[in-house]
Order: structure tokens, then sequence, then C-alpha cells
């Protein structure tokens, strides 16, 4: 009978005091810095230490943490909440959304088919940088490209082109390298078959020729 009478009286709750029960939880210290924290990453390109997800919401690395095992919980499904198709993981020193694993072969369908124009002139080349390079992380890409590469590489990446390979041990940095899909689109059975790119680049006459 308690237990009837519990839910009944729970199922008569006005929405005010629903409403009021999620402003409480809203208001809940964990649950404001979580929200921020799940904004942050929603946009963010690199796994992102505590330390500095700390420094983004004016929060300590302790309240952080918690906020963050908070979400990976909400979003793993843990205590009754629907599991998501992507999940917060920690790599390399950092925190980040990934997609699944078993959501993979719909995601790389879905972005093959979504995706079919072709490549930037920007793109090619910061993908000739990798080919060439890797692993390489995004800093060495874009000094070697003197340009931002952020966006070209998210687009690589999205084509399924090139992926995350490993972690730099000392700066933290994600190097990337390039996929088998690479050597499909051009023909190839393996990096080595690559021509060789010094023949490709200027021996510089030209600008020497105009000095006096």
């Amino acid at each position: 009978m308690r237990a009837d009478a519990t839910r009944a009286s729970s199922s008569l709750e006005t929405p005010e005091v629903q409403a009021e029960g999620t402003q409480n939880r809203e208001a809940d210290p964990t649950t404001a810095i979580a929200r921020q924290l799940e904004a942050l990453l929603m946009v963010a390109d690199e796994p992102q230490p505590l330390v500095d997800l700390a420094t983004a919401v004016g929060a300590p690395v302790a309240a952080v943490r918690q906020a963050i095992a908070a979400l990976v919980a909400d979003f793993d499904g843990v205590d009754g909440t629907v599991r998501r198709g992507f999940e917060l993981r920690e790599v390399g020193g950092g925190w980040r959304f990934y997609v699944r694993d078993e959501h993979d072969p719909v995601v790389r369908d879905f972005v093959l088919t979504q995706n079919p124009t072709k490549l930037s002139s920007a793109a090619l080349e910061t993908l000739a940088v990798i080919a060439y390079k890797q692993p390489i992380t995004r800093s060495s890409i874009a000094q070697i490209r003197a340009v931002n590469v952020d966006s070209v590489v998210r687009t690589l990446l999205g084509r399924g082109l090139i992926t995350e390979s490993s972690t730099d041990p000392e700066t933290g940095a994600i190097n990337y390298e390039t996929t088998g899909l690479l050597l499909t689109h051009l023909g190839i059975n393996s990096l080595d078959e690559l021509p060789l790119i010094s023949p490709l680049l200027s021996d510089g006459q030209g600008g020497f020729d105009d000095v006096a």
C-alpha cells in the first residue's frame, strides 16, 4: 500500500513541481560543470587534459574530474540512462568524444556517401604531407604548410583517408597516418610505392638567378 501511495503521489505532481525538481538538479554544481564540459568537448579537435578543462570552466580539477565521471556514466547508460552512440574517452592524457566502435561501419558509410565531392587543393596538400611524413602531429603539419590545418584534418578524418595512430609521449599530441582507403584510391599496395618526392621539388635555381 505504501509503495502504491508513493507512486500515486508521484504521478499527481504538478508540472510546476516537476520543473522545480529539474531546476534543482541543474543547480547542482557537478551538473552545471558537466554541461559546460559537454559543450566544450563537443567542439574540441584534440583530447583535452583535465587541467585545461578546469581552466576553461573556472573550476577545481577535482570538481572537473567528478563532472567527467558523471558524463561518462551518463553516456554509457549507467543508472538507467540511455546508452549513447558516442562515448567520452580518455586518450593520451585528455578527454574527447568518440563514436562507439560498434557504430564505426554505419558512420564510415554515411561519411563516404554524403561527401562524394573531390578534395580541395589544401586537403590534397595536407594529405600528401601526412603520407610522406607519417606519423605526424597536426602542429607539425601546420608548420610544414604554414597554415592552420584543423578543418582540413577533420575533413580527411571524416573521409576515412587518415586516422589517429598514436600519441606523442612528450606532448600528448595525436599522430596521424594514412589508411588503407588511401592506398585503394591510389591503386597501390603500400606506401613504398609512392613516387619519390625529391624529383618533384624545385631545386631553387629560379630563386638564385634573381639574386644580384
